[in-house]
């Protein structure tokens, strides 16, 4: 795996590609405040080399997420499309109609199996159990399913993970996603399918999508993915082949930012331990090139 070299702005790179994949949660908002320098950097890139395609493990289709980046203020033009682990969820759980599906997650999760014909139920009568994370994720941990989870594992139900994230950035807290529920499943013997970063299905729609934008076939060399989470993240883009910038300041930031910045032996260290490589590194996405009236690269 290779190591990466510091940058300070997304124009240092931008010429090398045509498109990027970006990570949302911990690289252009936190679930409280956007980050405004990455989102002045994707704005950059959209209108000067080519598209910008959000790629987030929001267990809900893309189109449910996108009122809450704009009650964030995250710019329209700094992205083209969204594509989410929700939207690759979706296409397996039309698999399973019409259920029955034990669904664990928060109500706001709702949309992920609007109009597909499941049968929402509970353990006793399910046949599919479906996380898009703890049912209260300001006070659950994984660890409140264990039990739950041990009573059901002679009926040998698979899970189906609609976000393979263990923690997220919320404000300056890390809060329990649905991986880290599917991760206790598969480690007490139960089947585990994913459908979000970092497996290949959100991947394929990703670049499916930036090909009918750019109305032609797409290097791979060419595409450049950013995000902040090693097991999702960078593991994701390393078994794509696809080039990295690995932001630091999002989940691993009270590591590896320090008072001179953005410590690169230790991000290099953190990613070598964790078996993940990147190109790329900087502390957050910004552009520091010029910019035009409009916001975008000159």
């Amino acid at each position: 795996m290779s190591l990466p070299e510091p940058i300070q702005g997304l124009d240092e790179i931008a010429d090398r590609y045509d498109v990027v994949l970006s990570d949302v949660w911990g690289v252009i908002h936190n679930g409280r405040e956007r980050f405004e320098p990455a989102c002045r950097a994707l704005a950059a890139f959209a209108e000067s080399r080519g598209p910008v395609i959000l790629i987030s493990n929001a267990p809900r289709p893309a189109a449910d997420v996108v009122p809450q980046l704009d009650a964030l203020g995250v710019s329209r033009a700094a992205w083209s499309a969204m594509i989410t682990s929700g939207d690759a969820t979706r296409t397996l759980l039309a698999e399973r109609a019409p259920g029955p599906v034990w669904a664990i997650g928060p109500d706001r999760d709702a949309p992920l199996y609007a109009g597909l014909g499941l049968d929402l139920s509970g353990p006793e009568a399910a046949a599919l159990i479906c996380v898009t994370g703890p049912y209260d994720d300001e006070t659950e941990t994984a660890e409140d399913y264990r039990a739950r989870f041990e009573a059901i594992l002679p009926r040998r139900l698979p899970l189906l993970c609609a976000n393979p994230d263990l923690v997220v950035q919320r404000g300056d807290r890390l809060i329990p996603c649905a991986g880290a529920l599917a991760q206790l499943y598969a480690d007490l013997g139960g089947e585990v399918r994913m459908a979000g970063k970092p497996h290949a299905p959100i991947y394929d729609l990703c670049i499916a999508e930036a090909e009918a934008r750019l109305g032609r076939p797409v290097d791979r060399r060419r595409i450049l993915c950013i995000g902040d989470g090693i097991p999702t993240d960078i593991r994701g883009a390393n078994a794509q082949d696809l080039d990295v910038l690995f932001v630091a300041g999002g989940i691993h930031g009270a590591e590896l930012l320090g008072p001179q910045g953005l410590d690169m032996d230790a991000a290099r260290s953190l990613l070598a331990q964790a078996g993940g490589g990147a190109r790329w590194a900087s502390a957050g996405l910004d552009w520091t090139g010029p910019l035009r009236a409009g916001g975008g690269a000159r």
